[in-house]
């Protein structure tokens, strides 16, 4: 290799590199199609993760990409819009509060095993959309090795698996202290000071700081008993506020992403102690420097201790305090003094922080109702999905070409008008490209052709009792019928303990598998974020049937009005502010139930009388690509989390 050569080779490395290590490249088109340029089958295997795919480019690799003009020129393109991007003038006034998000999980990308659901994937776009605005936010959680189990189906059973990630293959750094060792906290968990290390993950300008004890602590995420459960939120909460400190890092504000985090209001109060304050000045100080963000609806989702828990894993800590058991135990229960109460971690927050916010309109009504004694405080503010990371390729396009603005300022209902101005035509072609990607990639994991120019429904999503998996398949005679004109696709993970849930999964697949259903249903194992942008972006409705109002938010739905799909949803979690009646379809009323019987019986009824009356039949038609406008109108200025980050900042984080 010649000299020029070499120092193309070393300067297409250094740039590729240093895109790789920052999310920012996993929503930005270009950057995203350099990596399977390189190595296609790697980049399958590697399930997207550039990091590991660099470490094994081959001399003979990296000299042929040196040699393509056009590959180096795409590269150099890249590299320099990433770093205009990071010094870019942000949305966020200067002065801005400086923001410490807490979350036990983040959904960030399929190669990053952090997350199990909708509330790693809500964090993931609440610092995606922190970035672009350039609101200033540290995200702060743990790092797990083995993550949330990968699911394997195994003829209908779920199985579960948990391969360990190799940390040097991530687009993590190892944080070092000016001795160039790796930066340490100690955390008192169970009478023991257990050492932490702390890693930084980049995402576009804003990090995450994530702990790592070496040891089952951080294996895995919501795996073990109750006794695992206490000692990670420990670790998540002590542990997260003293990395801040370790790592210099001055905060205004302390954002506790559910009640995972709680704990580290405690340890904020002992920080003031040291200052000087009594316990209760130090509970004041902190609550004015701590907002709080609950996500569950029902009152046994939320974590609670019993006393031998909190004794053992705090209990020296505790005293180190000079605080009474009964006291300690009383920060975290509806009724002090009550003995026979549980410390509730929902409650620590809800009590200690300034504000508390549920993640729908009606979610903040059901939360303010399950906490009276804290409801004047609680309201709520909608979560959103990342506009740019969960749209297609040909959506990116079409808005590019018709909706100037929409990446930047995506809460601005003018920019979306321009839709009405998309031909017919273009809009079908638009949803065929989409719907054809999703169906390519369904043949490929499953080995299963469905049609391309058939309706497509999408249900993707958790499989607890409550979201109701199986509602579809309560009438098998009329799903026959609907069937003629439809095709259906189903994932999602039911927890490893939940057998409920495995159930429902089970019959799913078990039906997948029946002779009347092969080649109409489909179930995808392995639900990841990666098959979560496939099926938002190719389902042409999407279903969404839980139990009224057990969903606090949801936001698979968002992600598919934003690639010109539909809704068919209970009127819960976002939905009733989205739904309009011209813009998707609405599976109930909106009553109250007290008899989930009659409520399954009735959703069912209504599902099928929709299905088999409105949607299959007008599925094409000029009213369904009028109702795609409407949607695309009405829901995607709402839903975003660019406007959703724009209201914590101006109305939680302010003050």
């Amino acid at each position: 290799m010649s000299h020029v050569q070499s120092s193309v080779t070393r300067s297409l490395q250094i740039d590729l590199h240093e895109v790789a290590y920052n999310l920012w490249w996993s929503w930005d088109t270009a950057a995203s199609a350099l990596w399977a340029e390189i190595d296609p089958l790697r980049w399958q295997r590697d399930r997207h993760n550039p990091v590991s795919l660099l470490r094994d480019v081959e001399a003979d690799r990296w000299a042929e990409l040196a040699a393509d003009d056009a590959f180096v020129a795409r590269v150099t393109a890249v590299a320099t819009r990433f770093r205009a991007y990071l010094e870019a003038d942000s949305w966020s006034p200067e002065g801005a509060a400086r923001v410490a998000y807490f979350s036990m999980e983040f959904g960030l990308h399929e190669s990053l095993r952090l997350y199990s659901g909708g509330l790693g994937v809500l964090a993931g776009d609440h610092i995606r959309s922190a970035s672009d605005l350039g609101v200033p936010l540290t995200g702060i959680s743990l790092l797990y090795r083995q993550g949330y189990f990968r699911q394997v189906i195994d003829g209908t059973e779920q199985l579960a698996a948990y391969p360990e990630a190799d940390f040097d293959r991530l687009p993590i750094r190892l944080v070092r202290d000016s001795d160039d060792q790796p930066l340490q906290v100690t955390v008192p968990i169970a009478g023991e000071d257990i050492t932490a290390r702390i890693w930084r993950l980049d995402v576009g300008r804003c990090q995450i700081y994530l702990l790592d004890t070496g040891d089952e602590l951080t294996d895995q995420l919501y795996g073990g008993d109750s006794w695992m459960r206490i000692r990670q939120e420990v670790l998540l909460g002590l542990g997260g506020v003293r990395a801040l400190k370790a790592l210099g890092l001055d905060v205004d504000v302390h954002h506790l992403n559910e009640g995972h985090c709680a704990f580290a209001i405690l340890q904020l109060a002992a920080d003031e102690l040291k200052e000087g304050s009594t316990w209760d000045q130090a509970l004041d100080k902190v609550r004015s420097r701590c907002v709080f963000t609950t996500h569950t609806p029902v009152p046994a989702g939320h974590d609670r201790f019993s006393w031998n828990e909190v004794k053992h894993a705090l209990g020296n800590w505790r005293d180190s305090l000079g605080l009474a058991a009964g006291t300690f135990m009383n920060l975290g229960r509806v009724d002090p003094g009550n003995i026979h109460e549980t410390m509730c971690m929902t409650v620590i927050a809800l009590r200690h922080a300034r504000s508390t916010n549920g993640v729908s309109k009606l979610h903040g009504e059901v939360s303010r109702k399950m906490w009276p004694v804290h409801g004047s405080k609680i309201g709520h503010v909608t979560n959103g999905v990342h506009p740019i990371f969960w749209s297609s390729v040909p959506t990116r396009e079409l808005f590019d070409a018709h909706l100037p603005g929409w990446r930047e300022t995506p809460w601005d209902p003018q920019i979306w008008s321009g839709i009405d101005a998309v031909g017919d035509d273009e809009i079908m072609a638009w949803r065929q490209k989409n719907r054809e990607d999703m169906l390519v990639e369904i043949s490929r994991r499953s080995g299963v052709d469905l049609d391309p120019d058939r309706l497509t429904v999408g249900f993707a999503r958790r499989f607890a009792p409550y979201k109701r998996g199986d509602l579809l398949f309560s009438d098998p005679e009329r799903l026959r019928a609907i069937l003629e004109g439809s095709q259906f696709v189903f994932a999602g993970k039911a927890h490893p303990r939940d057998q409920n849930g495995k159930r429902i999964l089970e019959r799913i697949v078990s039906l997948s598998h029946h002779r009347d259903f092969r080649g109409r249903i489909v179930f995808l194992e392995d639900y990841d974020i990666s098959l979560g942008r496939i099926l938002t972006a190719g389902a042409d409705v999407w279903l969404n049937n839980p139990r009224r109002p057990r969903e606090a938010s949801g936001t698979s739905g968002q992600k598919v009005i934003l690639n010109g799909g539909l809704n068919l949803s209970i009127l819960d979690g976002w939905w009733p502010e989205g739904y309009d009646g011209t813009n998707g379809w609405a599976i109930d009323d909106g009553r109250e139930w007290y008899d989930t019987e009659a409520q399954d019986g009735f959703d069912a009824s209504r599902l099928h009388d929709l299905l088999e009356d409105e949607i299959v039949p007008s599925f094409g038609s000029a009213a369904w690509i009028a109702r795609i406008r409407r949607s695309v109108l009405t829901c995607a200025p709402l839903f975003t989390s660019h406007r959703m980050v724009r209201d914590y900042a101006n109305q939680i984080y302010a003050g």
